[in-house]
């Protein structure tokens, strides 16, 4: 299974693709970013925010109970 990095900057890579207008038109609005650049760097941090979060809804926690959850909040003196 490929691993993800969580990462604000990185190394860039200029390059030419063919992107549908109005499929970035639509994601900019969704996504509330300004250029293409932008649109398309949030896309892909959303595209592999969601595969990590799948994958943590998929993990099985067994020692993980609503008993243990109430412990671990009850104040500690």
């Amino acid at each position: 299974m490929a691993s993800f990095r969580m990462h604000k900057t990185g190394p860039k890579r200029r390059t030419t693709i063919n992107l549908d207008i109005g499929l970035v038109q639509d994601a900019k609005r969704v996504l509330g970013t300004v250029n293409t650049t932008d649109t398309v760097h949030r896309a892909l941090e959303e595209a592999v925010r969601r595969e990590l979060l799948r994958r943590l809804a998929a993990r099985d926690f067994p020692d993980l109970t609503l008993e243990a959850i109430e412990e671990m909040r009850r104040p500690r003196h």
